[in-house]
Formats: C-alpha cells, structure tokens, sequence
C-alpha cells in the first residue's frame, strides 16, 4: 500500500504584544556566561543546559539499585494525540506542554499546580517539544505562528508574538531556549513549502531583535543556490537549538528542502537546508555553517539539536545526527569533519529519488529524529537514539499551492520498524555497544555521573542501561510510546527519572497511549532517605484520591458497603487513617510508598476527613 509522509499542519490567530512605534532593543551581555541555565539538580532546559550535552550529575539511581524503580505518580495532560514535549524542572516545579495546553505540576507526586490553554484555530502539525524558562517566565511556540511568554507562578500569559502566518501554514513547533534576556527559536511549516527563519525576541515584551532566513532569497547570501525559492524553500526547525554561552554561537539544526521528493524542482545546493547553522546568538549574523547533505531529496531532515563537547585535547566538538541514520562529530575550529559513524540501516545513500519506486534506508521518517545525541562526558561516549525502517520512494508532479503540503512524492514503507541506541567513543567515532529495540527509538537519552543511562522506545517501554556496557537493567512498560523527554532530577533529597508516555504521530508505531507524564523513582528504603512530610493539603488530596482511589470507593466514598469512607473521622484520628492507606487490608492495594509518597498519603487523609 502506498501513503503520503505525515499530515501537515498550520497556524492561527495573529496578536502581538509589542507596539510598532517602540523600537527593540539590543540587549547588553555581561562579560562571561554559564552554561547551564539552572543551578543545583533541575531540569532547566529542553536538553538540560544549552549546551546540548543532557548529563546530568546525579549519582542515586546507580547500576546496583536501577532495576528497583518503581511508578511514583503519573498524570494525564490530553485526550490523545502526539507527545513531543521535554518535561522542565526549575526550582521544584515541573513545566510540560502540549499543542494547545501548559502545565505546572508538583514533581513529587503529579499534582496539577496551574494549566495553560492557548487558543488555536490552526489544524496543521498538531505536536509541540515544550517550552524554556528564564526569571520567572514560560516561553513557547503555539501552532499559529507565535511565541508566547506566561508567568511561571500563575500561568498568565504575558504577551503573545507573530513570527509566522498561520494562514501559509507557518508554526512553531520546537521548544525555544532562553539566554541574556533573548528568546531564540526557529520557525516550522517546511513540509507546506514556507521558508523558515530563525528568530530572537526580546524576552520582556516579545519584540523581535533580529531575524535570519535560512532559504535565502533576492540578495541574500545562498540565494544562488536556489533556482526558485520564492515559493519554496522548506529549512524548517522542529526540535530546539543550541547555545555556546561563552561566545555567543547559537547552533541551529536546519531542516529538509520542499519539495521534498522532487528534487529537479529546484537545483543546486538549496542553502541553508540539512545544514548545521552557526549565528551569532546576539545579532543574528551568519558566522559559519556545515551542510550534511546539498540537494536532500529523501526527507533526511536535520531535526535534532546539536551537541557541544570538548575533546581530550581540548578541541571544541559538535555533534550531530539526523535522519540520513549517521552520527557526524565537526570540528568547530576547521569546520570539518572528524568523523561520521552509521547508526541504522543504510541503503542507496547516493541513488537520488526518481519515478522509480526504489527502496531507501533510512526512510523518510526513519534515522534520528527529534531528540539526538546525548554526551557522557566521565566515559567520553556520545549515545544516539534511531529508527530503523526502509521505505519505498518516489516523486510525482505536484503544484504548489500555498498553506497545503507540498511533499512532492510519495512514500511505501518496507518491513517492520525498529529501533537503535547506539555508544560511540566520542575521540574515535568507534561503536562502545549497541542495543536493537523491537520498536522505533524517539525518546531523549539522559546518562548520569553514577553509570546509568535512561531512554524509552516507541512499545511504551521505559529503558535503564548500565551505561559502559550497554546492559538492560531495567525495561518497564509505562503504557504509551516513549516519543518525547525522559529526565532526572533531585528533590529533598530523592532523585527521580520523570518521562512522556503516549504518541499518535507520524512515528506512532508500537503502543500509542495517551499523552501522560509518569514519574519514577526508587522506594525510600532504596535511597535511604525519607522526605519528611508537609502539612496536610485538602485540595491536592482530592486530586490525588479523584486519580487513585475513585474507581473502588466512588467519588462520595460510599461505593464498596461495609467500608465508607463517610464521616470516617468520627470513627478514627487522621493519623490511623493515612496508617491504613500505608497499610492497606486485603483486597485494598498497596499504595505506598510508590504511587503515594508520604505527603500524598496526608494529604488523602486529610481530604477524606472532609468526606
């Protein structure tokens, strides 16, 4: 049977926040920055800091203990649909987003603190990858064409900006960062044939400060290598970027030319797409670029953010992988290639697409897709997740008619989808080991300082590998397709491995779910500490009960006769109470300590006292 790649999606609703009149500013840096946008044991960025690199120095889930994590709570966030997003941890409170929702939740136990509704009437390309965070601020694309910023304490928007026309189908699907009082984000709609571009924003108010087109056009630089990009182009940025704060180049991955399986539509080199994009962060000028493939005309899109590291000898690296199923490390000094290492199936590689139905590996939606290589740094190993899948394709007549998609071609997959994680010596480019998933792998892949790597699979699997060999210590099923981030963090002392459950999208092979955050963590006698608990809270007691308890006690507590939760106070003290959801009878389950920790057992307690 033969299928077009994907739907395609659009962008409403134009209001923006600034005045015409006032004129932006360019902001002022101090003279030295960090990398990291988060202090102590968050998540503070779509890939933890801006640097790419997703480690993270937690030592308490170790090789010894992985395999004893168990589910601390999980949340619902929609009724279905693809689930892209990189959970955030900034100072105690996770943000999650989804195409229309953003939420703050307690990443203890899921309790919902405020969420977030940005009304759309845009219906194509309905996912998101979440949001960025900087002073007290939430910043995201929305599927019209804007960025918004809302109050990370209220979930108030704060203002709201067009970057792209919703009605051309131009989006912002990817997760910006934030840096120096700049938002930074690149646009999307490549699929539809708009010509992408790449933006900051003042991060008080929304007004633009620069942009940057990258299908260059007229007199721009590159516009030679177009035959006619006026009504074409495609480039489009669908992850997120990357930052090297300590000069100020912001790393961008390009996306494919449009269309994209006509290649004879538009010859020569078509500038900047699958390329490595290299900016100044500051004022958006062009300072270098490195292009993976000149003319793609199979979909291999440059999709996940890069990677930066240095090399034993002090070299400065950049990693990146994209669909094309290679693993390329660049030296940022010579903008060449250190090495280039394959990370799936590879078939014709250098048979351009014609007519002809002809068999290519990866296929259009195979290889690296939205999240790429993470950096261990203490085992100098880079580890890549990929699919593996062959497809059949070819190119047909298509016109372009602006706000539709403009593919070009069509597309047959061939045999099952797979997946890869694979470990690279990041000096070499030689493979440490690798592991075959049974399904695609899309999630984010976090090594840690104690010898852990976390990361998910497309079956619905949560994945622990000890990370110098490569073994399974823990496969888990969490009920969803693990397509999004999966990240750690530490609170009051506990450290806990936080992920995206669920996914109906153009990867949605395996299990789909719903769109779910599920957190993990290991049973307080495995880390050896018990937080203390708070005060009693009603309100989150009455969520907590509303998601575990209602289906066998009912929402009044009276549904199983003989055990009524009513009036329960009247027969015994708050404390024998939430002793009894500790240490539950037969045929109640137990609860505690994982999904219920310590403060959700009071805080059920205390609701059911108001029963």
């Amino acid at each position: 049977m033969s299928v077009k790649l994907g739907v395609g999606f659009a962008a409403a609703l134009l209001c923006s926040a600034a005045s015409a009149a006032d004129e932006p500013k360019v902001p002022t840096f101090p003279p030295a920055w960090s990398m990291t946008v988060q202090e102590g044991d968050g998540w503070g960025s779509y890939n933890k800091d801006l640097d790419g690199q997703r480690y993270s120095p937690l030592t308490q889930i170790n090789p010894g203990n992985a395999s004893a994590l168990v589910e601390v709570c999980r949340v619902q966030v929609a009724a279905g649909g693809s689930f892209h997003d990189s959970p955030l941890v900034v100072n105690g409170v996770m943000y999650v987003a989804t195409p229309s929702d953003t939420y703050a939740i307690d990443p203890r136990d899921c309790h919902i603190k405020w969420k977030s509704t940005l009304p759309s009437v845009a219906e194509m390309y309905p996912n998101t990858k979440g949001v960025a965070y900087m002073d007290g601020r939430l910043f995201r694309g929305t599927r019209d064409g804007r960025v918004a910023a809302l109050d990370a304490e209220t979930g108030r928007l704060l203002w709201s900006s067009v970057v792209g026309d919703y009605k051309f189908a131009e989006t912002v699907t990817g997760a910006p960062i934030a840096w120096a009082g700049l938002v930074l984000v690149g646009t999307s709609g490549g699929d539809a044939g708009v010509k992408s571009r790449v933006v900051a924003l003042e991060a008080d108010n929304g007004r633009e400060v620069w942009s940057f087109n990258v299908i260059p056009t007229e007199k721009e630089f590159g516009a030679d290598t177009w035959k006619d990009a006026r009504y074409r182009g495609g480039g489009a940025m669908w992850s997120s970027l990357t930052l090297d704060v300590s000069t100020a180049e912001l790393f961008i991955p390009v996306g494919n030319p449009s269309p994209m399986l006509s290649p004879s539509y538009r010859p020569g080199a078509n500038l900047f797409t699958e390329s490595l994009l290299v900016l100044d962060a500051r004022t958006g000028a062009l300072k270098w670029w490195y292009q993976l493939d000149p003319h793609d005309d199979k979909d291999y899109d440059f999709v996940a953010a890069p990677t930066l590291y240095p090399s034993v000898k002090s070299q400065s690296y950049v990693a990146t992988a994209s669909k094309d199923g290679y693993l390329r490390v660049i030296d940022r000094e010579t903008h060449k290639l250190v090495f280039a290492t394959p990370v799936t199936t590879i078939q014709n590689e250098h048979v351009r697409v014609t007519r002809e139905h002809t068999q290519f590996c990866p296929g259009a939606v195979g290889g690296v897709a939205w999240n790429g290589v993470a950096f261990d740094p203490k085992r100098r190993m880079l580890v890549v997740p990929a699919i593996d899948l062959c497809m059949k394709m070819w190119s047909v007549d298509q016109e372009h008619r602006p706000g539709e998609i403009y593919y070009g071609g069509s597309v047959e997959p061939v045999g099952p989808a797979t997946g890869w994680l694979t470990a690279i010596d990041s000096e070499t480019g030689a493979v440490k080991w690798k592991y075959h998933a049974r399904a695609p792998m899309n999630a984010g892949v976090t090594p840690t300082a104690s010898g852990v790597t976390f990361t998910g699979d497309m079956a619905g699997n949560f994945l622990a590998f000890e990370s110098d060999t490569g073994k399974v210590l823990l496969e888990k099923p969490v009920g969803g397709a693990v397509a999004g981030g999966v990240v750690t963090y530490q609170l009051e002392g506990r450290q806990y491995v936080a992920l995206t459950s669920g996914n109906v999208s153009r990867s949605a092979w395996g299990k789909a779910g719903v769109p779910t955050i599920v957190i993990l963590s290991l049973p307080h006698d495995a880390t050896g500490s018990q937080p203390s608990a708070g005060t009693a809270d009603v309100e989150r007691g009455r969520t907590i009960f509303q998601m575990n308890c209602v289906g066998c006690h009912g929402s009044d507590g009276t549904l199983i006769a003989g055990s009524s939760l009513k009036n329960l106070t009247s027969r015994m003290t708050l404390e024998a109470a939430a002793d009894r959801i500790r240490n539950p009878r037969p045929p109640m389950p137990k609860l505690f300590p994982a999904p219920l920790t310590e403060q959700s057992v009071l805080d059920v307690a205390a609701y059911i006292g108001t029963l």
